[in-house]
């Protein structure tokens, strides 16, 4: 080798290193998620994947793909009539890699091999998960890890309990483990299609042991990973993070103002309430506030829902869970930072207060931008649907579009329905509700390029 060929092959290293883009976190990221929703994609337009044994369509096997991915539970064929045992595993596989984040999962193969988790990896893993450190993630990603199988396990088990005897025990079981996984995972995907398709729990609707450990699974898996770690550690209330006290006050005021809204619209509506016991009516109610936190059981009929219970369930589908968890939509935090905002600028204070501690500027910004971008989203995709199913009432496609943002899977019965245009539309929008607003902006970006703020110039005034 002649020491040209050497200084040529140098040269042409460090301009490779020099022009050569880096792939940053929020790029992983939203790889990751493509790259499980493509193979997700590929494996259920398999004739394998169906009872039928027949193949699925590109953009159906797509939209149920991303759908699983994202945690969504929007659905056009009933899972349990139309996928085989392999697409509904699939499926779940899906729900669950999605519903942790594939940084998650991947480090469980990393501690089965007891590989050394690079730093970088350790970023990734820590914005998948909406965590600000690196410092103590690993270690915080296992109790997420162990937390969540026994959520799960827990849960599976109660339900199976439940199921067994109606199902017999191996189907019983299996229905236990999907709904525990996916009601912890806040997707909402169900196999009780085995008594009517699309019924989704509405045969359960008295059953509270059914309701209770479903709702109960979908709060935890929307609460967030980093208030878990927090509640863990903290001694008493006292001793919890600000984002922790915001993420439970606002699930708490959520969860019962979107259950009294139901209960008193629908109280002596004949179609989803009126037959049912006041205790069952309380029930219901909260059941149905619960899963608009991102998870699209149901136990009544919902396009029978008063008119002002549906746009009750739209705003709370907008809003979504908390940062970090299994859930979408705008989050908790941003609508309390949202809130303490306007409280501060009625009351005349400087400063943004809450919990006796006083909140960053950059937060309100990010706040309000996460939900002008949300606002964009679902007005585009609004816009989308009503050109391409002009039959379809301004409600029902208003409810679809924010179901998919809020990676709910709840509708009112027209996703089956749906041309190809409005599952692809649905689609992305499922996607940006998952990801984050902000996760895929930052990704279009190259990683480095910021703009050097070298001028500030003179205050304007404007009036508002």
């Amino acid at each position: 080798m002649s020491l040209d060929f050497v200084k040529r092959y140098l040269r042409k290293a460090r301009l490779y290193a020099q022009y050569k883009i880096r792939i940053s976190t929020a790029q992983t990221i939203v790889g990751g998620f493509l790259l499980i929703i493509l193979i997700g994609t590929i494996l259920l337009t398999l004739p394998i994947s169906t009872r039928s044994g027949e193949s699925t369509g590109f953009v159906d096997a797509l939209f149920t793909a991303t759908s699983a991915t994202c945690v969504t539970g929007l659905i056009v064929f009933d899972t349990y009539s139309y996928w085989s045992l392999f697409g509904q595993l699939v499926i779940l596989a899906m729900i669950q890699i999605g519903g942790l984040g594939f940084m998650t999962m991947g480090a469980v193969f990393a501690f089965v091999l007891r590989s050394k988790i690079s730093f970088r990896q350790r970023l990734v893993m820590s914005e998948s998960i909406s965590v600000d450190m690196t410092s103590g993630i690993v270690r915080m990603t296992q109790h997420i890890l162990v937390g969540t199988m026994i959520f799960e396990a827990v849960g599976a088990l109660i339900l199976a309990v439940r199921f067994i005897p109606e199902f017999g025990f191996w189907n019983g079981l299996y229905k236990g483990v999907f709904h525990a996984i996916s009601a912890f995972c806040n997707s909402g995907m169900d196999l009780m299609g085995q008594r009517e398709a699309f019924s989704s729990m509405t045969y359960y609707v008295n059953d509270w042991t059914v309701n209770l450990t479903i709702m109960l699974l979908i709060i935890i898996g929307g609460t967030g990973f980093y208030v878990w770690e927090d509640i863990y550690h903290a001694k008493s209330y006292k001793g919890l993070s600000l984002h922790s006290k915001i993420v439970l006050t606002m699930n708490i005021a959520l969860i019962v103002a979107g259950a009294a809204m139901i209960f008193g619209m629908d109280y002596n509506n004949p179609e989803t309430l009126g037959p049912l016991s006041p205790g069952s009516k309380v029930l219901a109610s909260l059941f149905q506030s619960v899963v608009c936190r991102t998870a699209g059981f149901n136990t009544v009929a919902l396009s029978s829902l008063s008119v002002a219970s549906i746009f009750t369930m739209i705003l709370l589908m907008f809003i979504g869970g908390a940062p970090g968890s299994t859930a979408g939509g705008i989050k908790t935090t941003t609508l309390g930072l949202l809130f303490f905002t306007a409280k501060s600028s009625l009351s005349g204070s400087k400063d943004i207060n809450a919990f006796h501690r006083r909140m960053d500027t950059m937060a309100v910004r990010r706040a309000v931008t996460i939900v002008l971008i949300a606002l964009c989203v679902v007005v585009v995709g609004i816009i989308i649907l009503s050109g391409d199913d002009p039959s379809l009432s301004f409600i029902e496609i208003v409810f679809e579009v924010v179901s998919a943002f809020g990676t709910v899977g709840l509708t009112l019965g027209i996703t089956p329905e749906l041309g190809v245009i409005s599952k692809l539309t649905l689609s992305c929008i499922m996607f940006f509700g998952r990801v984050g607003v902000v996760t895929i902006m930052l990704s279009l970006t190259i990683k480095g390029v910021q703009a050097k703020n070298t001028i500030r110039y003179p205050v304007g005034k404007i009036l508002i």
